[in-house]
């Protein structure tokens, strides 16, 4: 009897020892959560070491809340979808595990193989905390049947998006919709060549470029040839745009699908984003992160995930659904079919060898916050645009 109990329980320890470590993976990809789950599931079947469970947390500034609680109480996932400004704070806050040893693992061709400013934003302080898979930058979204119907071109400079959104607005609709986002705001500033925070990392919301970025956007609402939203009216502005309220709206490229099934009364065309001075743009998206609490086996459990996500042919398939950008340059030959069946796809591709990090200043998590009040004040509560933003500078300053 006593061999036999001795029997059963080392069969129930190797079965314990042989199960698959848990790996709970906190994301903000609502809209693709089937098929983030399948890719869970494809890696899970691949081998027998982990089993990643995959949670929407929300969308990226839910999921920044839901984190931060998280952590205080010690709740927080092995691997977590950082937003690329929230990541910045994570890293500074030493609240992110070092992958440096496993970054050192992966083959040099490997590695040069992803777009340089997507690859190094995982690198902090000469440590590797963290790791590319969803990368997007802003597109210029407009009516082509409308333009077509006026035989006007898209914008290429943010004047001649000012003279056309006059050229197509009616009694019914408007040729701009403003959103109050510091993404797409910073794309403005960046094109008159300057950027909303300094070199050295401090608020620079009254530069001149900010200042008339802004006096831009408040102008266009003031001469009603644009209509003004904040980042809580995101859907109405979607609904807008497909019900041809607005004729133009800057976006993520990502949004491509979300907006395509509703333009049923006219062409979706996508243009890159109008430049002046310069052509640059603000790289969007997130990092894949595995905070600090994890055993170095859950770090290496997450990583591997992350190998996974990046092959080739699970690239593809994302790509494919999401219409999120590959970080891999070598994935843009498997994709030939998908952006030859339409060129607008292919569009937010363009301008990656143009994209530049957004400012990697920890605080700038909170500081984004004050300039989209200014913006929204500005275009919405009739307040001049160098009052508001200095206003948003102050409070920047003073913040800690």
């Amino acid at each position: 009897m006593r061999k036999a109990v001795l029997l059963a329980l080392g069969l129930l320890s190797c079965a314990a020892v042989a199960a698959p470590l848990k790996i709970k993976f906190w994301h903000s990809m609502e809209t693709s959560k089937p098929q983030v789950q399948a890719l869970a599931d494809e890696f899970n079947k691949s081998q027998d070491d982990y089993q990643i469970i995959p949670e929407v947390a929300g969308d990226y500034r839910t999921a920044e809340t839901k984190l931060i609680a998280a952590l205080r109480s010690d709740s927080a996932p092995v691997l977590f979808q950082a937003e690329i400004s929230f990541f910045s704070k994570l890293a500074a806050d030493g609240s992110l595990a070092d992958l440096s040893y496993l970054e050192k693992t992966l083959d040099d061709k490997f590695i040069k193989d992803f777009y340089s400013s997507v690859w190094n934003y995982g690198e902090v302080n000469g440590k590797r905390v963290g790791l590319p898979w969803n990368v997007s930058t802003p597109v210029l979204y407009y009516n082509a049947t409308a333009l077509e119907a006026r035989n006007i071109k898209p914008p290429k400079t943010w004047d001649e998006l000012e003279e056309v959104s006059k050229k197509l607005t009616n009694r019914a609709s408007r040729g701009f919709m403003v959103m109050a986002e510091s993404w797409q705001f910073e794309q403005m500033v960046l094109a008159r060549g300057g950027n909303v925070v300094t070199s050295d990392g401090k608020p620079n919301f009254t530069s001149p470029e900010v200042i008339d970025a802004l006096e831009q956007l408040s102008r266009m609402v003031k001469n009603k040839v644009a209509t003004p939203r904040n980042l809580g009216e995101t859907q109405v502005a979607i609904l807008d745009f497909v019900r041809t309220k607005n004729f133009m709206v800057v976006a993520s490229s990502a949004n491509y699908p979300d907006i395509l099934p509703y333009s049923v009364a006219f062409k979706l065309g996508v243009a890159p984003m109008p430049c002046d001075k310069k052509c640059a743009v603000p790289l969007g998206g997130a990092q894949l992160v595995v905070l600090k609490g994890a055993s170095r086996k859950e770090q290496e459990g997450a990583f591997a995930f992350w190998k996974y996500l990046m092959e080739p042919q699970t690239l593809k398939k994302w790509i494919e659904f999401s219409y999120y950008l590959t970080p891999r340059k070598s994935v843009l030959p498997l994709l030939k079919d998908f952006y030859g069946e339409n060129p607008y796809r292919k569009t937010a591709y363009n301008q990656l060898d143009e994209s530049v990090t957004r400012p990697k200043v920890p605080a700038y998590t909170l500081w984004r916050t004050y300039l989209e009040e200014a913006i929204e004040k500005a275009t919405k509560g009739n307040v001049p645009a160098r009052a508001a933003l200095e206003e948003a500078q102050r409070k920047a300053l003073s913040s800690k």
